[in-house]
C-alpha cells in the first residue's frame, strides 16, 4: 500500500469552551461530545498507511488553532494545520504572519462560512490585507460551503485568482434530498464553473454524511449513491486536482473510518495508479506543501 494523506481530519475537547455548534441539547451531536484526540486516531492511520493528516479548524476561535499548533509541534503524523482568523478584520493578518513565523506546518486559513448568517459573506466581508498575507505567505484556503455559498465564493474566487483555494467536502451536496432538489442544479452550475479556476482543488471527504441514512449500510451502497458526485468531480477538476480526506470524527455520525476508507477504494480504486496516487497522496502533498 502506497502512504496516502488524510486531507481533513478534526481533534478537539469540548471543555476547551471553544465549540459552540457542538450543542448538549442535540441529541444528535451527543456521540462528538467528546474528547478526540491524536491518540484516538493513531490506529486508523496506521491500519490503512496513513502517513500524515491536515488538522482542520472546527471552532472560530484563534485558541483552537494555537491548540492544534501544539499537537501538531508534538506528532509527526499531523503535516499541516488549517487554522481560523477573522478575515473581516485588516488585524487579522497580523494573526496570520505571526503563526507562518513561528509555526512551520501552518498551512491555511478557514473561515466557517456555511455557519454564518449572511451567505454572500465570503463575496463582501474578507479584508483585502489579510487576503493578501494568505497569498503573500504561499499559505491556502479552505472553502467551508454548502450549495448556497457557491455563486458568492465565486466572486470572491474571481476577485483572488492567485489564492491557492480547496473546496471541503465537495460543498456539501445535499443527497439526502435526492438529485430532484432545488440544490442539485445549483451544486451542478456553480462547481461546474469554479472547477474552471486554476487555482482551485477539491476534497474528496464528509459526503457519508450527507448521504441517506440508508445508503450507508453497505460499502456498495454507499458508494453507489456517491457515485453521481465522484463522476462530476473527476469530469470537473480530474485527479490531478482532487484529493481524499475522511473527516473523522464527524465522520463517525455515519459511519467508521474503516468503511469510509472502503467506499473511497471502491472509487478510487477503479483509476490507474498514478492517478489514484494523486486522490490519496500527491494532491493534498503539493497543495499544503508538506515536507517529504
Amino acid at each position: 500500500m502506497s502512504l496516502r494523506i488524510d486531507a481533513h481530519q478534526h481533534f478537539w475537547q469540548p471543555a476547551r469552551g471553544d465549540y459552540a455548534w457542538l450543542r448538549p441539547d442535540d441529541p444528535a451531536l451527543a456521540p462528538l461530545l467528546r474528547d478526540f484526540l491524536p491518540e484516538h486516531l493513531h490506529a486508523h492511520l496506521q491500519a490503512h498507511g496513513i502517513a500524515q493528516t491536515v488538522l482542520v479548524q472546527a471552532a472560530d476561535s484563534q485558541a483552537e488553532t494555537e491548540f492544534m499548533l501544539n499537537l501538531a509541534a508534538q506528532h509527526d503524523s499531523i503535516g499541516g494545520v488549517v487554522g481560523w482568523a477573522d478575515l473581516s478584520r485588516a488585524g487579522a493578518a497580523a494573526t496570520i504572519e505571526g503563526w507562518a513565523a513561528r509555526h512551520p506546518k501552518f498551512k491555511g486559513v478557514r473561515p466557517m462560512l456555511q455557519d454564518l448568517p449572511a451567505v454572500d459573506w465570503i463575496a463582501t466581508a474578507p479584508h483585502p490585507d489579510a487576503v493578501q498575507a494568505i497569498q503573500r505567505l504561499g499559505l491556502r484556503f479552505d472553502a467551508l460551503v454548502k450549495p448556497g455559498h457557491l455563486e458568492p465564493l465565486l466572486r470572491f474566487l474571481r476577485r483572488w485568482p492567485e489564492l491557492p483555494v480547496v473546496i471541503d467536502h465537495a460543498a456539501k451536496p445535499q443527497l439526502v434530498e435526492g438529485w430532484n432538489a432545488g440544490w442539485a442544479p445549483i451544486w451542478r452550475q456553480h462547481m461546474a464553473e469554479i472547477a474552471r479556476l486554476p487555482q482551485v482543488r477539491c476534497k474528496l471527504s464528509g459526503l457519508l454524511t450527507e448521504a441517506p441514512p440508508a445508503a450507508r449500510d453497505t460499502t456498495a451502497a454507499a458508494a453507489a449513491t456517491l457515485r453521481p458526485v465522484w463522476d462530476a468531480l473527476l469530469q470537473w477538476f480530474g485527479p490531478q486536482r482532487l484529493m481524499w480526506g475522511s473527516d473523522w470524527p464527524v465522520l463517525t455520525l455515519a459511519g467508521s473510518y474503516d468503511a469510509w476508507v472502503a467506499v473511497s477504494q471502491t472509487l478510487i480504486g477503479e483509476l490507474s495508479p498514478d492517478e489514484q496516487a494523486c486522490v490519496w497522496h500527491d494532491t493534498a502533498h503539493a497543495f499544503y506543501g508538506f515536507e517529504r
